[in-house]
């Protein structure tokens, strides 16, 4: 009999690094729910820019495969970018909670704009610093030999990768878990709670946030650790020394910097970084479609290095990832036509966090069948049924059906019950889609280009979230919704209109519906493979 667990036994000491890692980013959106908050309530920024910041925020992202690169020419000092990914993430977390709990002081510098917009560019930085070296990691941690020295064979490594990557998952989950449970407690009285109040707790969540950086940390401590007990057992198991340490500290083929990648990177950054400051019109646009290319590019450059049907994978995989991954959300006015018009409040968006973060940990075991036996073009379709099913509810509830069902339910199914329902039917489909993908490009990708082949998809992909914050961006100025905001007399400034929101989750349901199942079409048209 299947049991959707059994992959506990498969776990191994060396995963532990990356697993700190990715735990490290699931922690990360501790500050999730209070920036929410303390964007509605302290700063007038629209939801266009917003998704507008998104996209800047999202380019470090695009910058992984560069970086993949340079990790694979520097690997023997890959503890010091963790480290410095570390300092980043840090800085951005205390640029908030100084914002927060020493507002005067901070805005007597720069705007409280300013400062958030900072803050909010600087922490991706930091994440993919360590997000890079976290990928190659995986590779590295999974054993080609047992604790004899003996080689392991082609099926049980494959096992290894998938469970490595399942595994890697469910850390980042288990972070937002671990997130869910601190909001729930912070926040279990907010409704009850004065301004003051709720402005110390931000200040105070902030402040927590710093033990990312730490638990980010602790996976070079790992490492250490990892290798000497594998050292030490392959010894104990009647190794020489020499061999055993040769099998776990190998030699590695000499990685020679790759000129197509690095000149690639140097365009990419000048294009980039020139774009941006200028302040032509289109800036956001102008940069998506340069990257695109220079992207593309690389990704050409670097799938010469396999062979024909592992290339026509990668390609096919590639365009069906991206345009899964590009499709626009609903953006922040869904969130505020749930706290203004629906009452959500910081601890029932806390609960909400919680439940998802739990099923979507049992859903990824539960689905495991679902991703070792699916093609990516069958999962892609499926996931797109599914995610604009589950934008029904979000649509039902803006034209009242909550009350409807209240009405007839004695209370029962109220907005929230429909929420919560929601979460726990669509929690784990967002990470499914990316396990397949991950654990062939880590038993694929050479051993001194790891990190490199590892970001070649992730950029790719990544680019894919900045089409999707361009496309969000779009259909809030198309479908403009506002929030009430007022200014520090009490006056209000804006008004509340959320009367287009229908028709905008109406426009995301139908774009997510079709456009990814029509590239799975395209896909079996141009006779490429989709993993």
């Amino acid at each position: 009999m299947y049991n959707p667990f059994n992959i506990i036994s498969s776990f191994r000491l060396s995963f532990l690094p990356p697993l700190m890692i990715y735990l490290a980013a699931g922690v990360s959106g501790l500050t999730n729910i209070v920036g929410l908050f303390f964007v509605k309530e302290y700063l007038d920024l629209s939801a266009a820019f917003l998704a507008g910041l998104g996209f800047w925020a999202g380019l470090p992202w695009v910058l992984k495969m560069p970086l993949g690169h340079i990790v694979d020419l520097i690997w023997k000092f890959k503890s010091i970018l963790v480290f410095f990914g570390a300092l980043i993430m840090a800085i951005s977390s205390l640029i908030m909670y100084f914002l927060i709990a020493h507002k005067e002081e901070m805005i007597s510098v720069l705007n409280a704009e300013t400062w958030f917009i900072i803050s909010t560019l600087l922490a991706p930085i930091g994440f993919v610093l360590q997000d890079v070296v976290a990928d190659a990691l995986t590779v590295e941690a999974i054993p080609k030999t047992d604790e004899k020295g003996n080689e392991i064979d082609f099926k049980t490594l494959k096992s290894l990768n998938v469970v490595m990557q399942l595994l890697g998952r469910v850390s980042i989950i288990s972070g937002t878990l671990i997130v869910s449970f601190i909001n729930l407690i912070m926040f279990s009285d907010s409704s009850e709670m004065s301004d003051n109040e709720k402005i110390v707790t931000y200040g105070k969540i902030y402040l927590y946030s710093l033990i990312v950086p730490i638990i980010s940390i602790m996976g070079v401590f790992f490492s250490y650790v990892s290798s000497k007990s594998r050292l030490n057992k392959l010894i104990k198991n009647g190794l020489a020394f020499e061999k055993a340490f040769n099998l776990i500290y190998p030699v590695l083929k000499t990685t020679k910097p790759n000129k197509s990648i690095i000149t690639g990177s140097i365009i990419f950054v000048i294009f980039t970084l020139s774009i941006g400051i200028s302040k032509i019109p289109f800036s956001q646009e102008i940069v998506f479609i340069g990257s695109f290319l220079i992207i593309v590019y690389l990704l050409k450059t670097l799938s010469n290095q396999l062979d024909v049907v592992s290339k026509r994978m990668l390609i096919g995989t590639a365009i069906i990832i991206f345009v899964f991954r590009a499709m626009p959300g609903v953006g922040q006015g869904a969130s505020w036509f749930e706290i203004d018009v629906l009452k959500f409040d910081q601890e029932f968006l806390s609960l909400l966090g919680l439940i998802a973060s739990m099923l979507t940990i049992v859903g990824i075991f539960v689905l495991r069948p679902l991703m070792e036996n699916a093609s990516m073009s069958k999962l892609i379709i499926i996931l797109s049924i599914a995610g604009s099913i589950f934008l029904l509810p979000s649509l039902a509830m803006f034209y009242g059906i909550h009350e409807i069902t209240s009405k007839i339910t004695n209370g029962i199914v109220d907005a929230r019950f429909i929420a919560i329902f929601n979460t726990a039917l669509e929690s784990p489909l967002g990470q499914v889609s990316m396990i397949p993908i991950l654990a062939w490009i880590a038993q694929s990708a050479p051993s001194h280009l790891k990190a490199t082949f590892f970001a070649v998809l992730a950029s790719f992909t990544n680019l894919a979230l900045s089409a999707s914050n361009l496309g969000t961006k779009y259909l809030n100025q198309i479908f403009v919704v506002t929030r009430e905001v007022k200014s520090k007399t009490g006056e209000i400034t804006t008004q509340a209109d959320y009367s287009d929101l229908g028709i905008l989750l109406l426009t995301v349901l139908l774009l997510t519906l079709t456009l990814p199942i029509l590239a799975t079409i395209l896909i079996r048209k141009l006779k490429l493979i989709a993993y």
